[in-house]
């Protein structure tokens, strides 16, 4: 069991996002072994448009724009930080919290599986993705720490 909590900046971030998806990170944060923070909730157009333009995107249909989406990063030693291994750790988390609210979630490490019914371990996940893209002649964008309501 984590002990961590939302920061303020965090629960600024959550501001206007789904209550589903709300109830889900903060269910994770309670059980998250990998303290994280919310970077990202609801954006402008604007705020969108400048993801798409720099790359970190690549739609300007993003659930975010609704409230259906947030991304999640590792807060270690006071800093933000984009590595896989905690990430991975932020994943399991929110599968778990997700599974236990009946909320249905994508993740951006594996956009093509419904994450909450999935059992396998999220890095397997992901390179599963990355070889299911390939195998079409595709590229795989992966955004690990991005979480989204399915579409009902």
């Amino acid at each position: 069991m984590g002990v961590f909590a939302l920061s303020a900046g965090s629960k600024k971030e959550l501001l206007n996002v789904h209550e589903a998806l709300v109830s889900v990170v903060e269910r994770a944060v309670r059980i998250s072994v990998q303290e994280f923070a919310v970077h990202d909730g609801i954006r402008t157009l604007a705020e969108q448009q400048k993801m798409v333009q720099s790359g970190a995107s690549q739609t300007m249909d993003s659930r975010h724009l609704t409230g259906h989406a947030v991304d999640l990063v590792p807060y270690i030693n006071g800093k933000l930080r984009w590595e896989w291994p905690p990430i991975y750790l932020i994943a399991d988390a929110m599968r778990i919290g997700a599974s236990e609210l009946k909320v249905p979630l994508r993740w951006g490490g594996a956009w093509d599986v419904e994450f909450t019914d999935s059992t396998e371990p999220p890095q397997d996940l992901v390179a599963k993705y990355v070889s299911r893209r390939k195998k079409l002649g595709l590229s795989a964008f992966i955004d690990g720490p991005h979480f989204e309501l399915m579409h009902s």
